[in-house]
């Protein structure tokens, strides 16, 4: 059985940081590409960073630059470090594994930024 727990998010101050992470179990972890998406009410989801077995990255432009998304193979873990927290960065943050037609989804996290 597949689960991704994210976990890390909550309600944080413009310019704060948060760091979400995502275990994930009943995969070959190391062999998966992992990402975050994000969802805010009324919008579609979106990619926000996604990180590849050879370490390449993909992020979102609007977050370049203040978000890092990294994995611990040992842990089977996949992390993103929110920096410089913006108020449009509100959202239920969804982690994903994708390994060619095999995608799974965690069940999300929210993160409001806030003051």
């Amino acid at each position: 059985q597949v689960q991704l727990v994210e976990s890390g998010g909550g309600l944080v101050q413009p310019g704060g940081s948060l760091t979400l992470s995502c275990a994930a179990s009943g995969i070959t972890f190391n062999i998966y590409t992992m990402a975050w998406y994000r969802q805010a009410p009324g919008k579609q989801r979106e990619l926000v960073a996604s990180l590849a077995t050879d370490y390449g990255t993909n992020y979102l432009d609007s977050v370049k630059g203040r978000f890092t998304i990294s994995r611990d193979n040992a842990k089977n873990t996949v992390y993103l470090r929110m920096n410089s927290l913006k108020p449009e960065d509100t959202a239920v943050y969804y982690c994903n594994a994708r390994w060619f037609n095999a995608v799974h989804w965690g069940q999300g996290t929210q993160v409001t930024v806030s003051s």
